[in-house]
């Protein structure tokens, strides 16, 4: 499934490749067969819309979307596990059914990460990427919804992803939950996190300071996570499904 691998490219850090490239990949989209007519015309304008902008502005808009905070991370076990330790382990999982498919990553890419997961999917038989994504749409329903109500055009995408999965989810079933969060992505909440990262680090004297450490000090402080329920991934007992 072709729609799979160009939707994670538009999902991933915007680059010079992807404006370059902008007419090969709507010719890409137009041969997607797997795409109804109107969910192909939706992909085309995404592109168009997302390339007529200047490349810089772009990357800064992505940046401010999914690098402030943790509600609108691409990394899906962020969303399942939170900083358990459980998520060591299916990253691991994970990284095995990708060898087994014939991917290997990069040392900077996370196996989690939502592109590389769709990737993974497209080069699956239909059934099993149609399964694949029905197991994460309780997350893709909640990034778009959140994305959707800070007005990015990047919902989009989230609701194309959860149609082609078939799943009876949609942005709309998780409006009130979205609806009552508060923001982590605010001046005054990055504040508060970099603060309690300050004090943190200085209590540490320099032991267990390592990037992944580091990374979840950062994130613990936030809006606490919504643990969702993944397939068969264990969660926290007292998660149910999506919880607010």
């Amino acid at each position: 499934m072709i729609s799979l691998k160009i939707i994670g490219c538009l999902l991933d850090y915007p680059n010079e490749e992807l404006w370059g490239h902008r007419d090969e990949l709507i010719a890409e989209i137009e041969q997607a067969h797997e795409l109804r007519l109107t969910q192909a015309a939706a992909l085309m304008y995404f592109v168009a819309e997302l390339t007529a902008e200047p490349l810089l502005d772009s990357q800064a808009r992505y940046s401010e979307l999914f690098d402030r905070g943790r509600a609108t991370s691409l990394l899906l076990f962020e969303h399942v596990y939170g900083e358990s330790r459980d998520r060591g382990q299916a990253m691991v999982s994970l990284l095995e059914q990708y060898e087994q498919a014939g991917i290997t990553l990069s040392s900077r890419e996370l196996p989690d990460y939502l592109p590389v997961y769709l990737e993974y999917l497209s080069v699956m038989p239909p059934e099993q990427a149609c399964q694949g994504l029905k197991d994460i749409a309780p997350i893709l329903a909640l990034l778009g919804e959140r994305l959707r109500q800070r007005e990015s055009h990047y919902h989009e995408l989230f609701s194309l992803l959860l149609a082609m999965a078939d799943s009876d989810l949609t942005l709309s079933s998780l409006t009130r939950q979205v609806d009552g969060e508060a923001r982590d992505d605010t001046p005054a909440a990055l504040d508060a996190v970099w603060e309690e990262e300050q004090v943190t680090f200085l209590a540490d004297k320099g032991c267990d300071n390592s990037v992944l450490t580091q990374h979840e000090r950062r994130f613990s402080q936030s809006v606490a996570p919504n643990y969702i329920q993944v397939g068969d991934a264990p969660v926290p007992p007292a998660a149910k499904g999506v919880t607010p």
